[in-house]
């Protein structure tokens, strides 16, 4: 009798600490992929239709949810926005561009948002291709995608010469499914 309770016992005690190892392992991998600015991404994400788990994804790849993050391009801001960049989108919107608006989140969400909605419609209606973009430059995309090097049908890329681009693209790809899984699911 006492040894079929401490059987019991112990059958307890472990599917306790296995769940509570699950919770804590998310709440670990919740550290190392945070979802902050969850308002903008969410506002930004419906306003321009693009997926919450990739524009998270985007911003973990660009910036790690920095919102003072500089690159060594000049790339300013959560979304790393070029200032010619940011200055041309302020147009196609109609807003009076002032670059010290990047520093501020939900501009540099809103902009880098409508970029890469912007990209995504212009390149196929794909989104590993406009983040591929997002990345190389939208001329150097559809370069790739006119030669058949890189693309059967001038819409998916089947190679990507820039070895920064591939990488980029694996960041963002593992950042989604981290995201989808910790908090879009």
């Amino acid at each position: 009798m006492l040894k079929r309770s401490v059987k019991y016992l112990c059958l307890i005690l472990g599917v306790m600490l296995l769940l509570l190892s699950t919770a804590s392992c998310k709440a670990i991998e919740k550290c190392f992929y945070p979802l902050e600015y969850e308002e903008y991404i969410y506002k930004y994400g419906d306003m321009y239709d693009i997926p919450y788990d990739l524009l998270a994804a985007v911003i973990k790849a660009e910036s790690g949810f920095d919102p003072a993050a500089v690159s060594g391009a000049g790339a300013v801001g959560l979304m790393q926005l070029l200032p010619a960049t940011a200055e041309e989108i302020a147009l196609r919107l109609e807003i009076e561009y002032d670059e010290d608006m990047l520093w501020n989140p939900e501009t540099n969400i809103s902009y880098g948002s409508y970029y890469l909605a912007y990209l995504y419609e212009n390149l196929g209606s794909n989104w590993k291709t406009a983040c591929a973009a997002y990345n190389a430059g939208i001329g150097r995309v559809k370069g790739w995608l006119e030669d058949a090097t890189y693309s059967d049908d001038g819409k998916n890329l089947k190679y990507i010469p820039f070895e920064e681009t591939r990488n980029y693209l694996e960041r963002i790809e593992k950042n989604r499914n981290k995201y989808t899984k910790l908090y879009f699911s």
